[in-house]
């Protein structure tokens, strides 16, 4: 019966850990990054959750013409998804609310049946003892 206790104890410390992971998302976010091209006068920037948030372009670049600026915000693009890269390099951010999902289930079924085989055992011992 200790034993159990300490198992269950131990899930509800590990499901509180990540708890408190997921309730400060904050902590554990990526910054945006801008990436920049044409000497600065064009800029990209990818927000937190990887897509576009913002391009902007000098007044004066578009003096050069539509062309430069389309292969301008593509190198400044790429830069920004090669910091972004650099920063967590094949690094996937893991979904810690299915992980939490996932722990209570495991500790609501895995405390389910160590009450269970604790009863059967108990149940046993005391026929055991009955028989002597």
């Amino acid at each position: 019966m200790a034993a159990e206790s300490d198992f269950a104890q131990q899930l509800a410390e590990a499901r509180a850990a990540l708890a408190n992971t997921t309730a400060a998302p904050e902590q554990v976010q990526v910054e945006p990054v801008t990436g920049e091209s044409a000497k600065g006068r064009v800029r990209v920037t990818l927000g937190v959750d990887g897509r576009v948030d913002r391009i902007e372009a000098d007044p004066k670049a578009f003096k050069e013409g539509t062309d430069f600026i389309a292969e301008h915000v593509l190198l400044a693009l790429n830069e920004a998804l090669d910091k972004r890269a650099a920063m967590a390099p094949d690094e996937r951010v893991p979904d810690l609310a299915s992980i939490g999902e996932s722990l209570a289930a495991v500790q609501d079924t895995g405390v389910r049946r160590l009450q269970a085989m604790s009863e059967s055992i108990t149940q046993v011992l005391a026929k055991l003892d009955g028989g002597r």
